[in-house]
């Protein structure tokens, strides 16, 4: 009975558990043998363990790593440490508590995953299509745990997918880090079984849950971050290596491995086809929209319906209503994959952080004057090619609101901000930017011009930096209705934790990388020939670049493998602004953080005041003193902690830690 008892409770998840250990603890996998006896012996009891299992999705996704504020597009005062390299093996910050670290609760669900697997088949109240996908389902979960791990340790240990000898003493479980490639390898493996189970689609109670898509998108992604030259010929990591001195990162560069990335994402975009499953959204524009608020004519693509142009599309609205809940995610399109009520909860927690001290937000995330400066102007010109004809300055504000020649700012706004394109008036708020806070019982909330001047309620009081420090703040995320005074709500949100758009990006950035004829096996058996195609990275950027109402790259561009990975690069820091720790992983996976991480923070000067003969002197990029940034080769890879050091003799640590 006392087994029993203990089986039942934790396959519901209610147990707590106060002790230390984690995965590789005996006494955790004595519990697992005397536990699955009853676990799976009812219907009733093995859904309780395969909820239980989906706990690990309330961590592992990366909205949640606190990385999201960690790199040089963001800037939050919670996250001042991680951008001052001020971590260590003793000193792991949000991580510090043993029960509640990264490695103890993917490996915790590493754990439930496998013991749900190796027993789910002894359920003699499902039939084998239920047993089918809910293998599928933990196999995605356990693919995603490990994906958490080696994105941020590099290599792990791999834990076998038979249950240990409980007889074995701690030493003897604890397990020595695998090689990087085994463990993409066996990532890849997961996945693609997993796809091969999973229906194309779940119903609207099911949105938490894997599909096919979902699988082959993670797949996309984990293969692309294995291919990139953090992992793929890296030298520089000579020195990662296991208890017995076995180098674990290869040190030869393999081609091959950008074949298998762009053969993963043509596996969901060919999917995406035949099913009719996956677009971009896309808004159609109002009738009564003005002529100024379309994006510049273009002869080429003004008369011409999406994907092949934009006449049927509203840039702006169509990249906004997919991060601030005007689409619902079983109405959405792009939606891939979504953590469900964890991802609602957590694009609140965005939307508070940005929110003005006005409309009673914490008024604290802070965009950078770097990733402003990455948004081109509405003709795709960048800003330095702009000032070179004198249509982008530095210098003079708005007179009108909404006016001809500025339609998308109101009035005493700087003219840095004029002319941009749609996805900069989507994502930035600068400041004088309107917060509509249509959903405030009191109007003297509502259509708020917020300026962030010294002084002012939402800018820098005193010694006081109880503002956004860049005095440019984040409206991706942000809803007209959103309102945190009196009679105000928040519009509930989707968190896109995998999106189409990402994957049409994976794939060109993919292909471009190739110089040779590769023959990649499909997810489900089929040989795939891949090379570096011209046509087929422009069927994924001009996607891209037609929804964001800007013109595509040149042929020059598309045949230029050096000119196209730059563009790339600013096409991904742009699009998947704010998304999933993107730009975080991004610059470590290109090995492009040592010089980018390295530049000082900048943003405007929060200390100026709106006196009308200082002013100016607001939008002059200024260094923001108070902030150290810091990156060193070692920071490439986190430290393990020191207690797990002490906990798995078998651990060996990241260099330079």
């Amino acid at each position: 009975m006392k087994r029993l008892l203990y089986s039942l409770w934790l396959a519901v998840g209610v147990i707590v558990c106060s002790s230390c250990a984690d995965y590789l603890d005996v006494d955790r996998y004595f519990y697992d043998q005397v536990s699955v006896d009853s676990a799976f012996s009812k219907r009733v009891y093995t859904e309780g363990w395969l909820h239980s299992a989906y706990n690990t999705m309330l961590y592992v996704g990366e909205f949640s790593e606190p990385f999201r504020w960690a790199s040089d597009d963001l800037y939050h005062p919670d996250m001042k440490d991680y951008q001052e390299g001020n971590y260590s093996a003793d000193n792991q910050l949000s991580d510090s508590q043993e029960s509640e670290s990264r490695l103890w609760k993917y490996y915790e669900g590493i754990r439930k995953a496998s013991t749900f697997i190796n027993n789910v088949d002894r359920c003699p109240e499902l039939t084998m299509d239920e047993k089918a996908d809910m293998k599928a389902q933990v196999r995605f979960l356990r693919a995603y745990s490990y994906w958490g791990l080696i994105r941020v340790y590099g290599p792990v240990p791999l834990i076998p997918l038979e249950g240990q000898d409980v007889n074995l003493s701690y030493e003897e479980l604890s397990l020595p880090r695998e090689r990087f490639d085994v463990l993409v390898d066996f990532i890849d493996k997961e996945l693609a079984e997993a796809a091969r189970s999973l229906p194309t689609k779940r119903t609207v109670n099911n949105l938490g849950r894997p599909t096919r898509g979902a699988a082959l998108g993670l797949r996309a992604r984990v293969l692309l971050y294995a291919a990139s030259p953090l992992f793929n010929g890296n030298t520089d990591l000579f020195n990662v290596k296991d208890c017995y001195g076995n180098q674990l990162v290869s040190q030869e560069y393999d081609e091959n491995k950008w074949a298998r990335a762009a053969a993963a994402a043509k596996d969901l975009i060919e999917l995406s086809k035949n099913a009719n499953l996956y677009e971009l959204y896309t808004v159609a524009p109002k009738a009564t929209s003005l002529p100024s608020t379309r994006p510049p004519y273009h002869e080429e693509y003004s008369n011409k319906k999406y994907p092949d142009g934009w006449e049927d599309v509203d840039p702006l609205l169509s990249y906004k209503s997919i991060f601030d809940g005007t689409i619902l995610g079983s109405k959405n399109q792009e939606l891939i994959f979504t953590r469900s009520s964890k991802g609602h909860l957590n694009i609140n927690r965005w939307n508070e952080e940005l929110m003005p001290k006005t409309l009673k937000g914490n008024n604290k995330l802070a965009v950078t004057q770097k990733m402003v400066d990455a948004y081109a102007m509405n003709d795709g010109r960048s800003i330095t090619e702009a000032a070179v004809t004198g249509d982008y300055v530095t210098e003079g504000f708005t007179t009108q609101a909404y006016a001809a020649t500025n339609p998308f700012l109101p009035a005493n706004v700087s003219l840095m901000y004029n002319n941009r394109e749609p996805r900069f008036y989507a994502s930035v708020g600068y400041s004088g930017a309107v917060w509509e806070a249509s959903s405030s019982s009191e109007t003297m909330y509502r259509n708020s011009q917020i300026f962030y001047y010294r002084g002012l309620n939402d800018g820098k009081q005193g010694f006081k930096e109880d503002c956004p420090i860049t005095g440019i703040t984040m409206k991706k995320y942000y809803n007209n209705e959103d309102s945190r005074t009196t009679g105000g709500y928040q519009v509930d949100k989707t968190e896109m934790t995998i999106r189409y758009g990402e994957i049409l990006l994976i794939y060109a950035e993919a292909l471009n990388e190739l110089t040779e004829v590769h023959h990649v096996t499909s997810y489900t058996g089929e040989d795939m020939v891949i090379q570096r195609d011209v046509d087929e990275m422009r069927y994924a950027i001009k996607r891209i670049r037609m929804r964001a109402g800007v013109p595509d790259y040149s042929d020059a561009t598309y045949k230029n493998p050096d000119d196209f990975r730059m563009k790339l690069k600013k096409e991904r820091q742009v699009e998947l602004f704010g998304e999933n720790c993107m730009r975080y992983f991004d610059l470590r996976r290109w090995k492009d953080a040592m010089i980018e991480e390295n530049q000082l923070l900048q943003g405007c000067n929060i200390n100026v005041s709106d006196d009308e003969t200082h002013i100016a002197d607001f939008y002059k990029p200024t260094i923001i003193t108070t902030v150290h940034k810091v990156f060193e080769q070692r920071m490439y890879l986190w430290p393990f902690p020191t207690y797990e050091l002490k906990r798995n003799v078998n651990m060996t640590q990241n260099p330079g830690w």
